[in-house]
């Protein structure tokens, strides 16, 4: 009998409630919908590096869009949320409904984003929440556990206390000699050592900005159990099932600004994990294209904080190397520039 209500509740909620609360709680399925109904081709999808520019450009559209240029005959569009990662694209990506006009699906690749101190960001709840009526359990089921806050909801405090273990448990491995085990010992090395002004009084802006590219960028991807990789493999085989072209494409850094802050050690652990993720997916069928060192200081537009947003010409590059790597599907409609 109780099995019986519960279908019957679920259908009620379904029909009559649930829509209204996908929209308030997770309203990215208004995007992906838009995805689907202005039968795109290929769709993109990105966090804030896709759609963020600087004050000043005269070209103020998002990579996405830039990328459209090269390609006016196919429809090109973007699914984009600010913060977002694998975990959160995987979800997009499965609410595309089967048998629809898209082709090629583009996710970028945010090295940071598979650092210890993203991964258990207090960004995390919010997030978690947002995709949680995405997900693939009945709607009543998954309003329950909206309802009850069980999705990974930790405090902030606890989120900090997570990514501080990883700090001082986490090896680094490279490929170039390391002097610091772990990123607590370099931190600290940096920081007690302080960057000087001219007339060698302390200059702590300096300090700590190399301090964060070091929070940022010293880790090495542990391929079995980071969770960026896991989403990442689940993407692969959904777009294998859907028989999608898959671009990964990873997300340019500020390699100027982390070699004279911090020097070779840390771009060698960038370069390292790079070449996991190309080696890695590469096998898998996936188009990866490689921006990591492609934009200069100068294109970056937060030189006080590790960012990927980049100025019109960075995200032109971007673009541009896109548009290149798309010719091995669409080379007959490839308009150069």
């Amino acid at each position: 009998m109780i099995p019986i209500l519960l279908v019957i509740m679920n259908f009620i909620y379904s029909y009559f409630f649930f829509e209204k609360d996908l929209q308030k709680y997770s309203p990215i399925i208004t995007k992906i919908r838009k995805a689907v109904s202005d039968s795109l081709e290929i769709v993109y999808l990105g966090e804030s590096s896709n759609t963020t520019y600087r004050i000043n450009d005269t070209d103020t559209r998002p990579i996405s869009g830039i990328l459209q240029d090269y390609y006016p005959t196919i429809r090109i569009g973007d699914i984009t949320k600010e913060a977002s990662h694998s975990g959160m694209y995987y979800e997009y990506l499965r609410n595309i409904p089967e048998n629809k006009t898209i082709k090629t699906v583009i996710v970028t690749m945010n090295l940071r984003s598979f650092n210890a101190n993203w991964i258990y960001s207090d960004l995390e709840t919010p997030l978690q929440k947002s995709i949680l009526l995405l997900k693939d359990y009945p709607p009543l089921y998954s309003r329950f556990l909206l309802a009850f806050k069980s999705y990974d909801n930790k405090t902030i405090a606890e989120r900090e206390k997570q990514f501080k273990y990883a700090w001082k448990h986490d090896k680094l491995v490279s490929t170039y000699p390391l002097q610091y085990s772990n990123v607590i010992e370099w931190d600290k090395a940096v920081f007690s050592h302080k960057f000087k002004n001219a007339d060698g009084t302390p200059n702590d802006s300096l300090t700590v900005l190399a301090c964060h590219y070091i929070k940022g960028y010293a880790f090495t991807i542990d391929v079995k159990n980071n969770p960026r990789i896991k989403d990442f493999d689940t993407i692969v085989k959904l777009a294998k099932s859907r028989n999608w072209n898959l671009i990964f494409v990873i997300m340019a850094e500020n390699m100027e600004t982390a070699n004279t802050l911090v020097g070779k050690e840390l771009t060698s652990l960038m370069t390292h994990n790079r070449d996991i993720l190309v080696n890695r997916y590469s096998k898998s069928n996936v188009l990866v294209i490689d921006n990591l060192d492609k934009i200069p200081n100068k294109q970056f537009i937060d030189q006080n904080w590790t960012t990927e947003h980049y100025a019109q010409d960075g995200r032109r590059i971007i673009a541009q190397n896109i548009a290149i790597g798309l010719k091995k599907w669409y080379n007959n409609k490839y308009i150069s520039y």
